[in-house]
């Protein structure tokens, strides 16, 4: 297993750092194997992506980590209530279930479970399939939409059973009532309900799409609820399913750990969305508040200390920093997490330009989204800014993305952003940061 596992950490270091790599192995494995993560699976990957869905989650028990995975089959039930003749209808979004569709509703999920379930074996990969048990449910409007129902319980023990035995649990999104009637369970509502019970580290929707698209059509790769939902909420092209997405993830996050996060990416981007910072889809939070001081009153500096020097390895901040640094304005997110310093410089004729002195994020919190949350804040606020990096800095592809010029030194690099064509003022900023004391000593 062990040299299984070294393999598999080779051929994902192609995506991102091995350094990254074993800090998401070695976060993941800590957990409890419930709350690793729940994976949302739609009927159309089951239709379009199987062999890529399968691949993904036979990765996953062989590095040792065992998702719960709930199933949908919109498109196949579609197509099958057409060839019997029922019209589709719908309610709030629902599908209408009438008593004449639950026997193809049920054969239906039966096939799909066990296609997914059939992929899996045929790689080695041990999985179970549960097609009942798990979603105690009620009616949810009798008259209007017929043989729907809401959960009312989660029954864990089907999904124990099969996660002490290694087996990914593959569930399908119907309930049984007290009585023993089947319901049609809209597999979104079935997913973030079992969620809410099992509070599990990650949270994945695999799509078609790869994630949540912005106006350009070009995935997004983070949100942090806390400083963007009510920005995105706002923005004209949020609107129908990717709206009722985001309140719903929202909504979600809202009853999970502060740790806890949502992916929405493609069976075939699965590891590189779980193992690398960068990821591939789009990653969700709900994020911190972000803090802003322009002093040093009211910042908790033993936290910020503390964020900083876990943040740098092992250079420490110098004993007086506080005292010799006269901040211009500083961020924080709420718990600490990550934080950013910006002192005033005189730069050639700019008689006040901004200057990073401490971009800082903890272990813990990279690859979230954070940091770049943080930074948008700052940046919103802040029209001009430079700053200078050493040269084996793990951020600095993000720096360059940020940046619109870099100057490179022996030692560090200078970057900047906002200055235009101002080669004095650029100039100025590469001869500040050559003379700039550190204050962070080995």
């Amino acid at each position: 297993m062990s040299e299984v596992r070294n393999t598999i950490v080779r051929l994902l270091s192609a995506m991102g750092s091995a350094r990254e790599i074993q800090q998401y192995l070695k976060r993941f494995s800590r957990l409890d194997a419930s709350r690793f993560a729940v994976v949302k699976v739609g009927g159309a990957v089951l239709r379009d992506e199987l062999a890529e869905l399968a691949s993904s989650l036979t990765f996953l028990q062989r590095v040792g980590l065992t998702p719960i995975v709930v199933h949908g089959a919109g498109p196949q039930l579609d197509e099958e209530l057409v060839k019997a003749g029922i019209e589709k209808r719908t309610v709030n979004g629902l599908r209408v279930t009438p008593p004449r569709a639950l026997g193809i509703v049920r054969r239906v999920f039966h096939q799909q479970n066990l296609a997914l379930v059939d992929a899996l074996h045929s790689m080695d990969t041990r999985a179970t399939s549960v097609v009942s048990g798990v979603f105690a449910a009620d009616w949810l409007d009798r008259e209007r939409c017929g043989l729907v129902g809401k959960v009312k319980r989660i029954e864990l023990a089907p999904i124990d059973a099969s996660l002490r035995m290694g087996s990914i649990p593959i569930i399908a999104s119907l309930g049984e009532t007290d009585e023993g009637q089947i319901l049609n369970i809209n597999a979104d509502f079935a997913a973030n309900e079992l969620v809410r019970v099992l509070q599990p580290y990650k949270i994945v929707f695999l799509t078609g799409t790869g994630g949540l698209l912005d106006d350009s059509g070009k995935v997004i790769d983070s949100i942090n609820l806390s400083t963007e939902y009510e920005h995105l909420m706002a923005q004209p092209w949020v609107s129908g399913g990717m709206r009722l997405k985001l309140e719903q993830i929202a909504d979600l996050l809202r009853d999970l750990p502060l740790a806890s996060s949502v992916s929405i990416t493609r069976p075939a981007e699965l590891a590189k969305e779980l193992f690398t910072h960068k990821g591939s889809g789009t990653l969700v939070r709900r994020g911190e508040t972000v803090l802003r001081f322009d002093s040093w009153e009211g910042v908790d500096r033993a936290r910020l200390r503390a964020l900083i020097d876990s943040s740098f390895g092992p250079r420490r901040l110098v004993a007086d920093y506080f005292e010799r640094t006269r901040p211009y304005r500083v961020y924080v997110s709420e718990n600490y997490r990550t934080a950013m310093i910006l002192t005033l410089e005189h730069v050639d004729k700019e008689q006040g330009l901004p200057y990073l002195d401490k971009f800082a994020v903890l272990e813990d919190a990279q690859g979230e989204g954070l940091g770049r949350a943080v930074w948008q804040v700052m940046r919103d606020e802040n029209p001009k800014l430079f700053w200078r990096s050493r040269h084996r800095n793990r951020i600095n592809a993000f720096y360059h993305e940020q940046s619109d010029g870099c100057f490179k030194e022996p030692w560090f690099k200078v970057f900047w952003y906002g200055l235009g064509a101002d080669f004095p003022t650029i100039a100025g900023c590469v001869a500040h940061c050559a003379q700039r004391k550190p204050t962070l000593i080995e």
